[in-house]
């Protein structure tokens, strides 16, 4: 899967998405470098591909432009027949220009194609409709999207019973830093939502629903010191990040090289859970692909859809009791394909995330193997086993990270590839 984002460009653009469009994609052979002039192909483009028949119930429109301008095209998903890629794919490969260089993307689905049709299916039969209805207008008459509409500030009260991760214990504070660096709209930055329109608001409110990866990437972006990627934009449904190598490419690779990536796992999660915001970043679940490096070794999240976040200046609002839970449940709590939330946040321990990665990931990247053929100490084991055990004291667990950052350190590489380190690591 999977990281600023651009401004919301629609005037003139409706008489256009009524037709069907032809862009102009580049074929290239995969793990070569886009060239400033790659051959141009011809492509028949609907935009259902896109998910622009199902605005306002979608991501937004402010990359769009760059489709119709063949500033994006597709890397190496085209067939011998010319054809687009597989619609039920959730990622595509593809190469991006801001007119002066080329650099690789990814395009991608909130959620899979099928979880997509399902969804619009589940909005239908909420508002027993048929199979086939106009999901925008069901949308704009609940009653949480009439709450939405009618008011000039994101308020909890609005995304009570929402499934998304980060709005489990939502402060003021968070959701005003969600509205001000909401990069789908014009003139971002305030966090009154008067300049939002209609179409604005449920966009926003759709893609909360849905999948909140697109959002975090906003809040929190990587030229801010922040470990995601780049947000490019959205078209439709398909959102557009930095594209990035998984981690699981290197597990064969040198012990200096895993070491590297095991040592940027636990920084990394140390600093999501004590930054200069106060607001504490925690997993709700640890898996591979939520994970990626850049060419130069530098890891990112590339998939934040299971991150919690907690205001440590605010604190944990009281828990709402199981009746009100129930009575704040609608259609768009179940958009993501499950209806289920993540655990209270006054259940989460400042730990939590450190032995979710001990137990799920590094593992995977420091085997028994390195400490018997001698590359690695004998106590990186009795580290992640304790950095791994949640029945320890979360002091214990925290230090037992630490002290295994410190033992990973000097076995990083320093070298010319790994750009990202410099000036600590310059030849």
């Amino acid at each position: 899967m999977g990281p600023g984002r651009s401004g919301e460009r629609v005037v003139g653009l409706w008489g256009a998405l009524a037709r069907t469009w032809v862009l102009c994609w580049a074929f290239r052979v995969e793990g070569s470098v886009p060239s400033s002039s790659p051959p141009l192909k011809s492509y028949s483009f609907g935009r259902s591909f896109l998910g622009l028949d199902k605005c306002n119930a979608c991501v937004g429109t402010s990359i769009c432009k760059k489709f119709f301008k063949d500033d994006i095209r597709f890397e190496n998903w085209l067939s011998s027949q010319l054809m687009l890629p597989p619609v039920y794919r959730m990622w595509y490969l593809a190469n991006y220009t801001d007119s002066e260089s080329w650099r690789p993307v990814v395009l991608s689905r909130l959620i899979s194609q099928s979880l997509h049709e399902e969804s619009d299916r589940s909005i239908c039969s909420w508002a027993k409709r048929s199979r086939s209805c106009s999901i925008e207008a069901v949308l704009r008459a609940m009653p949480r999207f009439q709450d939405w509409a009618r008011s000039n500030l994101l308020l909890p009260r609005m995304v009570q019973g929402l499934a998304t991760p980060m709005l489990r214990c939502p402060s003021q504070r968070l959701l005003d830093r969600l509205v001000r660096r909401y990069a789908e709209v014009t003139d971002a930055g305030s966090i009154q939502m008067k300049h939002f329109t209609e179409k604005d608001k449920l966009r926003l409110l759709y893609t909360l629903s849905v999948n909140q990866h697109p959002l975090v990437l906003q809040m929190f972006p990587g030229t801010e010191g922040w470990p995601f990627p780049r947000y490019y934009g959205s078209c439709g449904r398909m959102m557009v990040w930095t594209s990035t190598r998984p981690i699981r490419d290197v597990y064969g690779s040198s012990l200096e090289i895993r070491a590297d990536i095991a040592y940027q796992l636990l920084h990394i999660t140390q600093g999501l859970g004590s930054n200069s915001l106060h607001f504490h970043l925690y997993y709700t679940s640890v898996t591979e692909d939520m994970f990626a490096t850049l060419e130069d070794g530098k890891l990112f999240i590339v998939d934040a859809s299971t991150i919690g976040i907690i205001d440590q200046l605010e604190g944990i609002p009281p828990d709402p009791k199981p009746e009100q839970e129930k009575e704040s449940m609608d259609v768009f709590s179940c958009l993501s394909g499950s209806c289920s939330r993540p655990p209270p946040c006054s259940s989460v321990r400042p730990s939590q995330s450190f032995t979710l990665l001990c137990r799920d990931l590094l593992p995977k990247l420091l085997t028994p193997q390195d400490a018997r053929a001698g590359g690695l100490s004998r106590d990186a084991a009795r580290l992640l086993g304790a950095c791994a055990d949640k029945a320890q004291a979360d002091e214990t667990i925290a230090a037992a990270a630490q002290a295994l950052m410190d033992l990973l350190k000097p076995l990083r590489p320093c070298s010319l590839q790994f750009g990202y380190r410099y000036p600590e690591c310059s030849l």
